[in-house]
């Protein structure tokens, strides 16, 4: 790729089977061989993520997040806002569906095609939830995609959001969203809108109550 530095690794999954210090002794010594400049950790739960910041310096934490599903907002967002953690989350866009360009008509061939918020009723209701912001979106000269974007943004913990990307023009579309504020009032009502609301917390067994 002729990069001879990466400005962020990622362990990418979490290993059962390394120990941590292990994992952290080979993160180290890329970083002092210059190879890398910062480390973080993807896909790891909160407790994950405390065990193996005991041994490196991981800065960033990528969690999946999107306003259809913020379930990170009970426990990951909260612990990196306390612990000064970067948060760079993907799938804001909840594998397309908040871009407004589906109808709930769709059917799919890939790994959609067995995810339940893409199938029958569930996938119509959203669809129909989500084509409903236009109005609000209007209100601030935005695409329903730029609406989402923004107010996803607009979560304090969130710095970074990966979105995929296949044309020049969704690049521009994206952009147009960065620094966009809504009104308190909006923010909820996009999120109340198309989320669960304010999510539910767990109990001691990790269950949603």
């Amino acid at each position: 790729m002729g990069v001879g530095t990466i400005d962020l690794y990622f362990l990418h999954l979490y290993d059962p089977l390394t120990p941590y210090a292990e994992i952290a002794g080979a993160l180290e010594k890329l970083k002092e061989q210059g190879k890398v400049r910062a480390i973080g950790l993807s896909n790891h739960s909160v407790e994950q993520c405390r065990g193996q910041r005991h041994f490196a310096p991981y800065t960033v934490i990528q969690p999946p997040y999107s306003l259809i599903d913020p379930e990170g907002e009970t426990d990951m967002l909260p612990y990196c806002q306390s612990e000064n953690i970067g948060v760079m989350i993907y799938s804001p866009m909840h594998k397309g569906l908040l871009t407004g360009k589906y109808t709930g008509n769709e059917t799919f061939s890939d790994f959609r095609s067995n995810h339940p918020d893409f199938q029958g009723e569930r996938f119509q209701e959203l669809c129909a939830k989500v084509s409903s912001l236009k109005p609000i979106a209007d209100k601030y000269d935005l695409t329903i995609y730029q609406l989402v974007l923004a107010t996803t943004l607009m979560q304090p913990a969130i710095q970074v959001a990966i979105c995929g990307i296949k044309t020049p023009e969704q690049i521009e579309e994206a952009v147009g969203a960065a620094g966009k504020v809504l009104s308190r009032e909006d923010y909820f009502a996009v999120r109340n809108t198309v989320g669960p609301g304010s999510p539910k917390p767990k109990d001691a067994s990790g269950t949603r109550k």
